[in-house]
């Protein structure tokens, strides 16, 4: 007994795919008999037809989509512009000098460093003379050994 013209026509009815149309095994005979739409639509009414739910996409599959999309495409072969072009100089400075300012003043709270050892280093970093979080420590520990 062939049922599959039967499945192509429930599954137009139900707007779904063939492949998600199920039909009950003990009314075989029922789902053979139909022949219009109608007869089709009336099995549908009694649950003798059914379509699945749609399987979506997992969360895992998703996150794992997303942590590869962060990682791909940022090789050289993939860059267009110089450094300067991708993260502007300036934008860096800043970030560079909020960095080590927040820093200079969580220091100057917690009191690691005196008032004036604290001015001494914030017209540094202003100045350019500190390059980095780790070249202000360097500064902080050397003023702070010299008792400055």
């Amino acid at each position: 007994m062939n049922i599959s013209n039967k499945k192509v026509m429930a599954a137009k009815v139900l707007n779904v795919g063939v492949s998600r149309v199920r039909i009950d095994p003990n009314s075989l005979e029922r789902v053979a008999d139909a022949i219009t739409r109608d007869d089709i639509r009336n099995l549908i009414k009694e649950g003798i037809i059914w379509a699945e739910r749609a399987k979506g996409v997992s969360k895992g599959r998703i996150r794992k989509k997303r942590a590869q999309k962060k990682k791909r495409g940022r090789g050289s072969g993939s860059r267009k512009g110089s450094i300067g072009a991708r993260l502007p100089r300036k934008r860096l400075w800043v970030t560079k000098v909020r960095a080590m300012r927040s820093y200079l003043k969580k220091a100057r709270e917690k009191g690691d460093i005196t008032s004036d050892v604290f001015k001494k280093i914030y017209l540094q970093i202003k100045g350019g003379q500190i390059r980095s979080i780790k070249h202000l420590k360097e500064q902080i520990s050397l003023l702070s050994r010299s008792g400055r």
